[in-house]
């Protein structure tokens, strides 16, 4: 069907008091209201309301002022004080208190351009949509598509709810939905949260969203990244995949990991996937690897748990246990065995707790680590039940130094370094002695009630037992060796954590989701394009027979200012394209003026 063929021309519904002014443009005729009821005029399903109008019949035009509506169907009502509207192109111009309203949303702005045929509006000198479940949103350039119910916001965009506030470059906005879609450094601030991300969603009714681009969210003295987050502000939870960090800003902790899920009413972590928790200290952090992290409480009464296969590591200790349970109020840390994990063979040596100090190591059932939380400085261990201390003899190849019994009580000095430690009940001991020249001359080994050893850089510098004491010292060719180790002798040096990456030794090769999340941001399509133009060109080519005519008519009565394309295309569409054809003048010629 052709252009023509399909073209329907403005018709009156209401005149009110009717003038021909045939003698200032042909077919114009000035329509003015009266006392009983605007005028009125339809087009194509759409009605237009006003008090005054002029309407170029030729050219199928008309300017209507005065408290103006335009309604189409039953969805969109547009009321402004002054609209121009061509019915050969269906393109028209609102201003003044432009209102625009549609079953969800209604926006408001100064100028307003509305295409029919494409069933978009757009305005580009300030605007703003307002939704009652989800707040007002203002920007510099607005469009609204019509079919989609969607709306595309640009430059300065804000939303402002009393729950909320977004700040944002570029958003798409459905009004059915409440959907929001936010491109480019973009902000969602709550009472409880601020959340930054460069490429989300957010869902204005539920006030749930995701970020799948440089995500941030902040909870008071927590700050929360990943890759892929999803957030509910409803509960002040968020969950992240792939490449985490929750940093703790008060007690100078963070915690690593690939999945993690924050409850920032609750004061609670919970991360896993290569977890690892940093206590940022200024002579030595330390590092807790677990399979599973768990960190909770509020700032000064906060607890790190740690679950399965978990590893710690510093510079100065290392050590591993089932689980691992730190407070860092107190500067407790705790290194538990799980009994169910432990081996069923009566004669396999159990996986117990293990800490390593210089050259030490020491293991039982349960092992307490105290320190300072001030000073950040280690004060004492306890081993409970089954404890066991080796320290590989300095000289030989298969020699140990060995302690056994029922607790260990360890003290350290200003260096971290163990200086004293107390074996307590049921004590069993083997020594290397060696002289100054560090010669061997004997082989001590010992049972008593209890025994103290002083430490010098990691070696055995003195020793004493108490009650119940059965010592010998054997040379080194009457003790045989398969009897230099004590009962439970378990040397794990090959366990022992050497570096941060060392403590991910054990794990099984990690392999991430790969993350789709939005598509990338496609830039506003220009609003006056090429098929617009088409629409001008074919309407005025529709006018040429008697283009001449109206010309000389034209320039007999300067009182017509409008060309008869600017009737195809209202006056202010033109000046639009004609400001986009405007090339900028040279910075210097610009300075100049």
């Amino acid at each position: 069907m052709s252009f023509a063929q399909e073209q329907k021309r403005i018709e009156i519904k209401y005149s009110g008091f009717l003038e021909f002014k045939e003698e200032e443009a042909p077919g114009l005729k000035v329509m003015t209201r009266d006392d009983s009821q605007q005028i009125h005029v339809l087009h194509e399903g759409v009605n237009m309301y006003c008090d005054q109008a002029l309407l170029y019949s030729n050219e199928d035009f008309i300017e209507a002022y005065g408290n103006v509506k335009m309604v189409q169907g039953d969805t969109i009502n547009m009321t402004a004080k002054y609209v121009e509207y061509s019915g050969k192109t269906k393109l028209a111009f609102a201003s003044g208190n432009v209102v625009l309203t549609e079953p969800n949303s209604t926006l408001t702005t100064d100028t307003l351009y509305f295409d029919r045929v494409k069933q978009q509006s757009y305005y580009k000198t300030g605007g703003q949509v307002v939704r009652d479940s989800s707040g007002t949103i203002t920007s510099k350039i607005g469009r609204y598509y019509m079919d989609a119910k969607k709306y595309q916001f640009v430059n300065n965009v804000v939303l402002t709810h009393p729950d909320y506030k977004i700040n944002t470059k570029h958003l798409d906005f459905y009004s059915e939905s409440g959907y929001a879609y936010l491109y480019g450094p973009s902000t969602i601030v709550t009472d409880d949260s601020k959340t930054y991300c460069e490429k989300g969603f957010y869902d204005t009714e539920n006030k749930q969203g995701y970020g799948v681009k440089k995500t941030k969210i902040e909870y008071d003295n927590r700050v929360f990244e990943g890759d892929s987050m999803y957030f509910d502000n409803t509960r002040s939870f968020a969950s992240a995949t792939n490449n985490i960090t929750v940093t703790d800003t008060i007690n100078k902790s963070i915690i690593k990991g690939h999945y993690a899920e924050v409850y920032k009413d609750k004061d609670s972590v919970f991360i896993t996937k290569r977890a690892l928790a940093i206590s940022v200290q200024q002579n030595d952090s330390i590092y807790v690897h677990a399979d599973t992290l768990m960190v909770t409480g509020k700032p000064d009464k906060r607890i790190t748990r740690a679950f399965r296969n978990t590893k710690m590591y510093k510079s100065d200790m290392s050590g591993k246990a089932d689980s691992i349970h730190i407070d860092h109020q107190t500067g407790l840390t705790q290194l538990i065995n799980l009994s169910r994990l432990s081996p069923k063979d009566a004669f396999a040596v159990k996986r117990r707790p293990i800490i390593w100090n210089l050259g030490n190591q020491m293991t039982g059932d349960t092992i307490h680590i105290k320190s300072n939380p001030k000073t950040e400085k280690l004060d004492s261990l306890i081993v409970f039940y089954d404890a066991f201390l080796i320290s590989k003899d300095t000289i030989s190849e298969d020699s140990y130094n060995q302690i056994s019994g029922k607790r260990l009580v360890g003290l350290f000095d200003e260096k971290n370094n163990l200086r004293q430690v107390d074996i307590i009940k049921n004590a069993e001991s083997i020594f290397f002695a060696r002289n100054d020249e560090q010669e061997l001359f004997g082989i001590d080994k010992a049972k008593s009630g209890s025994i103290s050893i002083f430490f010098a850089d990691g070696d055995i510098e003195q020793y004493n037992r108490y009650n119940q004491i059965d010592a010998k010292t054997y040379p080194e060719s009457e003790f045989p060796k398969n009897a230099r180790k004590l009962r439970g002798f378990d040397w794990r040096e090959d366990e022992r954590p050497k570096s941060v990456d060392d403590l991910f030794s054990d794990d099984p090769p990690l392999n991430l989701p790969v993350i789709k999340g939005l598509e990338d941001y496609v830039p506003q399509e220009e609003f006056f394009d090429e098929s617009m133009i088409g629409r001008i060109e074919k309407a005025e080519k529709a006018e040429q027979p008697k283009a001449s005519k109206d010309v000389k008519n034209n320039q007999k009565n300067n009182k017509n200012k409008r060309s008869k394309a600017s009737r195809h295309l209202p006056q202010r569409i033109l000046d639009s394209m004609q400001q986009k054809k405007e090339k900028p003048k040279p910075l210097m010629e610009a300075s100049e003026n």
